[in-house]
């Protein structure tokens, strides 16, 4: 196994780890240290992507896995703000079921020979709300009261929003871009 995939395993294999700082309270200091595993596992996604591409080792397993580690690392993050009380139940339902549409739609097209790459609106949605995630991170090691947590709670709902929307517009080009291997008639 090569040292991109290698990173790619290790970004999932903190994913447990980081959702349980994420979601304790008896731990000294948890929402730093979510914040350090996300924050390094984010480095990881940008880190085995470059030398991937840099030294010509794409593989088919990083592929498969690279994007399916995003998913879970953002998914779990957002599903533990969501049981926190910071992310609604709204937006991150938009944001998973447009997972579960693109990795349908990987499914559909690779059966065709097909690979979905990822394209600027699924990067740019990536990048977003990973930097949303760790904002708020960022805001849970504050632990802001009074008018600064009002202003806290804006900054957070606008940067998920803002997710949301790029979420959906990028799931729309992935749809518009490989339609024609759904509605094949097959």
């Amino acid at each position: 196994m090569n040292l991109p995939n290698k990173l790619t395993l290790l970004r999932v294999f903190m994913v447990p780890f980081f959702m349980f700082f994420m979601l304790t309270y008896i731990v000294p200091y948890s929402p730093v240290i979510a914040l350090v595993i996300f924050a390094a596992a984010s480095v990881t996604d940008a880190v085995d992507g470059h030398i991937a591409r840099s030294r010509n080792l794409i593989t088919t397993f990083g592929k498969f896995l690279d994007p399916l580690a995003d998913k879970v690392l953002v998914t779990a993050a957002l599903v533990c703000m969501c049981a926190r009380g910071i992310v609604g139940a709204v937006p991150l339902m938009i944001i998973i079921t447009r997972e579960f549409m693109v990795s349908g739609l990987r499914l559909v097209t690779a059966n065709e020979g097909v690979v979905v790459a990822a394209g600027v609106w699924g990067k740019l949605k990536t990048a977003v709300t990973m930097i949303a995630v760790i904002v708020i991170l960022l805001g849970m090691c504050f632990n802001f009261s009074g008018k600064a947590a009002g202003i806290a709670g804006f900054v957070y709902q606008s940067l998920i929003w803002l997710s949301t929307a790029l979420t959906v517009i990028s799931g729309l080009v992935y749809l518009k871009g490989y339609w024609k291997y759904i509605d094949s008639g097959k």
